[in-house]
Parts: C-alpha cells; structure tokens; sequence
C-alpha cells in the first residue's frame, strides 16, 4: 500500500488515530451484536434489534474504512524507529489491505445479501436502496461468504493486534507508539 513518510511526524495525525480506535470500536460491536445475538430467540424483538444494529454499525465501518483511506492517502506515515526489515514492512503492507478489503468489503457483502433477501437496509433511520433484486438462492450464497469472511476477519483483527504489542514489547519500537491516542 502507498505511503508517504514524513520524517519529522513521530505519530499519526490526531484524525487518523481517532479514526483507527473509532475503527476498533465499531468492528467489537459489529461482531457483538452477531456475538449476543443468539442469546434471544429467533423471530424476537431482541434477536432483531441485534441484527438491525449489526448492520447499521456495518454500514457505519464502511462509511468510516472510507474515510480511513482518503486520510491515510493524504496524510504522511510516520516512519517506525529503529526500521524494520524489508520482509517486515511487506507482511504490514499486505495485513493492512486485508484489513481494508474486510472493512469495506464485509459491509458491501452484508448489503447485497440483505438487497438480495429482499430485506430493508437499515442505516439510522434511513433505508438504503437494494444493490441486487431479490434472489433467495443468491443472499443464501453472498451470506454464506459474508459470514466466512467474518471468521477470517477474528484472524486478521487478532493478527494486526498481536503485531503491535509484539514491536511494542519485544521488539521496542515505535510501531505502536505511532498510533496511541495519548503520549508515550
């Protein structure tokens, strides 16, 4: 993935850290509400508020991985002190394209399943109009990829975590440092 450096920027910019732990946030919620949703029954008030916030928040990680991106394609990268080796930098690079693709195609595949099922899409208030005319058979196969890519997702999320607390603790860099909200 693209990035500038900018050799006097210790941290990320405030927006993009902000962002980066409004990110973490929404994706902890968005897997909470399919989480807990087994714990009222099918058909109920409780089950359906949870799946209607999942795909409200969905929504909401679409519209802020986009954001995300014009930032960080518009916004310097702060270099990691000491650098990394090369193999390093190009593992981080394809972590966070996959984080991306999930956080902007994960949304687009729950939006085409609901479009598909002929269901409404929900976003505050709001309902989304359907990218697909409905088709039973097809929400069945989008859903079935859209929920496989959830369980990808649990890897990529704890993945990228483990990284930063390993630079952090291990390797005592400023990998992590660069993204904490606060001083360090």
């Amino acid at each position: 993935m693209y990035v500038k450096h900018n050799s006097g920027a210790e941290k990320y910019s405030s927006l993009a850290i902000g962002l980066h732990w409004m990110t973490l946030l929404l994706l902890v919620a968005v897997y909470a509400t399919m989480e807990l949703r087994g714990i009222f029954p099918k058909g109920s008030d409780g089950r359906n508020g949870m799946m209607m916030w999942h795909y409200m928040l969905g929504l909401t990680v679409l519209a802020v991985a986009t954001l995300r991106l014009v930032v960080r394609f518009s916004s310097a990268t702060p270099p990691i002190q000491p650098p990394p080796p090369r193999w390093q930098m190009l593992f981080a690079g394809a972590m966070h394209v996959a984080l991306y693709a999930l956080m902007i195609g994960m949304p687009i595949l729950g939006w085409l399943t609901l479009s598909a099922a002929g269901k409404p899409i929900p976003f505050f208030g709001a309902h989304l109009p359907a990218l697909l005319s409905q088709d039973k058979e097809l929400a069945s196969q989008i859903k079935d990829v859209h929920e496989t890519c959830a369980a990808i997702g649990y890897y990529l999320i704890g993945l990228h975590a483990v990284a930063g607390l390993f630079h952090h603790y291990f390797v005592r860099d400023t990998t992590l440092r660069r993204m904490l909200p606060f001083k360090s």
